[in-house]
């Protein structure tokens, strides 16, 4: 029960990318490629079905995702996705994550303004890794690294 990886995207540019297991799902993407295909799904999913990903669940594992539409103010027609998602182990439970997301993309947008989201290179952003850890917790710890811990 684990989040093996964790990562916030504007658009098709991958912001912040926290690996915390290697895995072998196949999911060893490039980030800015995932970030083009989190960014179409979501575009897909809002226009054909009028909704928001959530869980994408395969065979070894699911993708959870969050997503708030951001826009530059002088640009409000213009409105992209911030999407805050993970790759969690298949008996992660998935509400629990996405309530983690959730308040991720809120500590994110108090952060940093709109305009430092749409133009900082993603080095700006590498504070936030801290950010992120504190707010997942044991999370990001597969269930024999908890014991391992505590031992």
């Amino acid at each position: 029960m684990a989040i093996l990886e964790l990562g916030i995207n504007c658009g098709t540019r991958n912001l912040i990318n926290r690996k915390y297991y290697d895995s072998d799902t196949g999911m060893g993407l490039d980030p800015e490629l995932r970030a083009g295909f989190l960014s179409a799904l979501e575009s897909f999913t809002s226009e054909v079905f009028g909704d928001d990903i959530n869980v994408v669940s395969l065979a070894s594992f699911k993708l959870v995702c969050y997503c708030d539409l951001i826009a530059l103010p002088n640009d409000p027609l213009n409105k992209q996705p911030l999407i805050s998602f993970a790759i969690i182990e298949k008996e992660t439970d998935p509400e629990i994550v996405k309530k983690h997301l959730e308040e991720l993309n809120s500590y994110f947008l108090n952060r940093y303004s709109l305009n430092d989201i749409f133009s900082k290179k993603d080095k700006a952003f590498s504070k936030f890794e801290s950010r992120i850890d504190d707010v997942i917790g044991d999370l990001k710890l597969k269930t024999e690294d908890r014991f391992r811990s505590i031992f």
